[in-house]
């Protein structure tokens, strides 16, 4: 009996133990990547200069710098608008302002899914060298994306001037959507570089992935046109965390469906984000 006894007491401290040897890492994980995103935080500083500085190598000789890209935008702005306009039978007015904000923010979202895969990849020389929080290198990468999209955004203005469109107060809703849709960037490209590091091809099904969305996304058209089944495009995700951007800036109110799918997104990329940080952020140095 009482040997019975003292081997059932030592398989419930030796279950006991395995659970906590098993708990403790996560736990510890978790702890130590809220710490780096912490830590990347705090030196901000550092992560802005480093973001202007890869605006500056990427147009590096360039008479007019990353303003090729407004230009660029502001004619595919003006073609695009002109000839959908006829195939959907929608004044220039209305349709020309609709397809560029889309434009605007689509090229914001897909710039970051596309380039995050050489996330870590691509700074492989500092990470090998400098032992600086592995999330520094995600506010970086989000950086250069808000100083570009702040370029190309000029192209909103040329619209709004042109058509005579002010959405007036309304408009200042674009700043928490933009601020939203920000922090998703920031945390689908912390997955996506850290299984990007591991898996190379990720990248390349990625950009696959986006061009598909963005003509199944209401961003050259517009929800109305599927008329019965516009239900497609209200269950595209995109079209909820453009809406909570475009919407404000076209002077309408976005509506509670667009913000309450927008954070359902945020907290399950933020979970995911997280999650990955934890679990493999000891071995990204040895991926790349």
């Amino acid at each position: 009996m009482t040997m019975t006894t003292s081997l059932t007491t030592l398989t419930t401290h030796t279950v006991s133990t395995t659970e906590l040897i098993l708990q403790g890492p996560e736990r510890h994980g978790v702890r130590l990547a809220l710490r780096d995103i912490g830590r990347g935080l705090l030196l901000w500083r550092l992560w802005i200069r480093l973001g202007w500085n890869d605006i500056l190598q990427r147009y590096r000789r360039s008479l007019i710098g990353p303003f090729w890209l407004t230009i660029s935008t502001g004619v595919m702005v003006l073609a695009l608008g002109f000839v959908y306009s006829k195939i959907f039978q929608i004044r220039l007015d209305e349709f020309i302002p609709f397809l560029c904000v889309g434009l605007l923010v689509w090229g914001f979202i897909s710039s970051i899914i596309v380039e995050a895969g050489s996330l870590f990849t691509g700074s492989e020389s500092y990470i090998k060298q400098i032992r600086l929080p592995y999330s520094l290198y995600v506010y970086r990468f989000i950086c250069s994306k808000l100083i570009i999209f702040a370029h190309t955004f000029v192209v909103y203005f040329g619209v709004i001037a042109y058509f005579w469109a002010l959405p007036g107060w309304v408009s200042l809703l674009a700043i928490p959507g933009l601020l939203i849709l920000t922090l998703n960037g920031a945390l689908t490209s912390l997955y996506i570089g850290i299984v990007s590091a591991r898996f190379r091809d990720i990248q390349q099904i990625v950009a696959s992935f986006v061009q598909i969305i963005f003509f199944a996304t209401p961003i050259m058209w517009k929800p109305e046109l599927l008329k019965e089944h516009a239900y497609i495009a209200t269950l595209n995700p995109f079209e909820h965390l453009i809406e909570i951007v475009r919407a404000p800036l076209l002077g309408n109110v976005p509506t509670t469906i667009n913000y309450v799918v927008a954070l359902l997104i945020t907290a399950l990329n933020a979970l995911l984000g997280l999650a990955l940080l934890a679990r493999y952020r000891v071995r990204i140095s040895y991926w790349i």
